[in-house]
């Protein structure tokens, strides 16, 4: 039994004791007939001269004789029909290969890019041995920024029209768009309840006559994702924010026009809206998908549902949940004391921010609030969340980006002198104490902003028009050869004095 303990405990071969065992026997077997086997062989391989041989020995040699030539051309016949089959299945692995060596080809042709922000990953295999581990638990699907187009399944059929509120300027355009997507487009349009008890509309004539042909809502009563195909938005960023707002799942399509202060988002002129919404209803629109943030409240007396998943990470507290277009931001309040929360990321506490208070941010919103606190400009197509303090009571404490997939949890520290206020994109402002927290990850669900031409120049020249970045006066060139002499004499007199 010495052979069965060394198998039992050699780890570098691959071979079980119970096969090791199988082996072992058949050669036993073997050494025991060979000499039977050699016996066998001499006795009726002799010569005939000894006379060994009867007759029925002789017959059944010949018939032995026979049998043998047979299973001899039935085994060249098998032996031809797999190396034919052998040399069938070779020319078919070269055939597959050469068209999977072509398709590889032409997928890298496609996918070779020159003016991609966040390309597709081309390869999951990195090196002989290295690849990525699939995970089905997927937060969001990064897509290529200059392949995102707009395609309608179907003619839109109904519109929501969102327009500001308190400004008599925008009273004229909102009729005028109206009428022609009711009268021209034969398009069922949704306006908020609110507008009907809007003073500069009750008495307008034009609005008498089409407020029998539109459809009303009131905010939070009523779910629209299945009932608006697109969305119309008149007015400035905040418009932008709040028909974001309405949506807390899939949201339609938004265009929208540059009628307010500001107009970042608003990419669209409206002297000429009739072409341009022809033009978006005719379908290969650019888009941007502008990523939210999902935010939830955790307080102690929280009752907590499950997803279906054991994580603890993916509880969600019930009736807690706010989508956010631009930022969430935790602020000391009314407070004169300092805010002191503590900053977690996927479970692990990362800092305690001890200031004004702290920033969380979509790249949407990074050109807004965050952008005032010193925070970075990141293009609405790259996946990423912005962390930006408040005044921090630390010089080193910058800004920091994390990806998108992360969850992080903000809550106020044991040792904090006060509660904190939290808000989201300027609503819904309340009070975390000691033992709540906020929770914060990307939303599965972003807003697909409508381009005016595309991605990348709507976006720098939003950057342009509306903060003037990297504006300044140019400086002047050196018109004449005379200047440069001039400027050279004079340092030189300088010099020498």
């Amino acid at each position: 039994m010495d052979w069965l303990f060394k198998v039992s405990n050699n780890n570098s071969s691959p071979l079980t004791t119970t096969k090791y065992c199988q082996q072992r026997q058949n050669k036993c077997s073997t050494k025991i007939m060979m000499p039977k086997l050699i016996q066998y062989r001499k006795q009726y391989s002799s010569d005939d001269d000894e006379g060994n041989f009867s007759e029925e020995t002789t017959n059944k040699t010949t018939i032995n004789n026979h049998q043998l030539k047979s299973i001899n051309e039935n085994d060249q016949l098998l032996q031809q029909q797999q190396q034919s089959t052998a040399a069938n299945d070779k020319n078919d692995a070269d055939n597959r290969q050469s068209i999977i060596t072509s398709d590889i080809k032409l997928a890298r042709s496609r996918f070779r890019r020159t003016r991609s922000l966040n390309a597709p990953n081309q390869c999951c295999q990195f090196g002989p041995c290295g690849s990525i581990m699939k995970n089905p638990a997927m937060v969001m699907t990064i897509q290529d920024p200059a392949s995102q187009r707009l395609i309608w399944h179907k003619t839109p059929a109904s519109v929501l029209v969102i327009k500001k509120i308190h400004d008599s300027l925008i009273i004229k355009p909102f009729l005028d768009l109206v009428q022609w997507l009711i009268w021209e487009k034969n398009m069922t349009v949704f306006i908020e309840t609110s507008v009907l008890e809007d003073v500069h509309l009750k008495n307008n004539p034009l609005f008498l006559s089409i407020k029998d042909n539109v459809r009303t809502f009131r905010d939070g009563k009523e779910n629209l994702t299945d009932k608006v195909d697109f969305i119309v938005c008149l007015g400035g960023d905040g418009t932008l924010l709040y028909a974001s707002s309405l949506f807390q799942e899939s949201v339609p399509p938004v265009m929208a026009f540059h009628m307010g202060s500001l107009g970042f988002l608003t990419p669209f002129e409206f002297d000429d809206f009739q072409q341009q919404i022809n033009n978006v209803l005719k379908g290969n629109a650019a888009l941007t998908l502008r990523s939210r943030l999902c935010c939830n409240i955790v307080r102690d007396n929280d009752i907590f549902i499950n997803n279906g998943d054991n994580n603890n990470n993916n509880n969600i507290p019930k009736n807690h949940c706010h989508l956010v277009l631009n930022e969430m931001v935790v602020d000391r309040g009314p407070s004169p004391y300092l805010s002191n929360v503590d900053l977690y990321i996927d479970g692990k506490r990362i800092t305690t921010v001890q200031g004004d208070g702290l920033i969380v941010s979509t790249p949407t919103g990074s050109t807004a609030y965050a952008v005032a606190a010193g925070a970075s400009m990141i293009h609405p197509s790259v996946p990423a969340i912005m962390i930006t303090p408040i005044c921090p009571h630390s010089l080193s404490f910058r800004p920091i980006v994390v990806p998108a997939g992360v969850e992080l949890k903000i809550c106020v520290s044991p040792d904090s002198r006060n509660s904190a206020w939290v808000s989201f994109d300027g609503r819904n402002r309340q009070e975390i104490k000691v033992g709540d927290s906020v929770r914060v990850t990307t939303s599965i669900y972003p807003v697909p902003s409508i381009c005016s031409e595309d991605q990348i120049s709507d976006w720098f020249d939003s950057l342009a028009e509306c903060l003037h970045w990297n504006v300044r006066q140019k400086q002047k060139q050196f018109d004449e050869y005379s200047d440069l002499i001039h400027s050279s004499s004079s340092s030189v007199s300088s010099l020498d004095k």
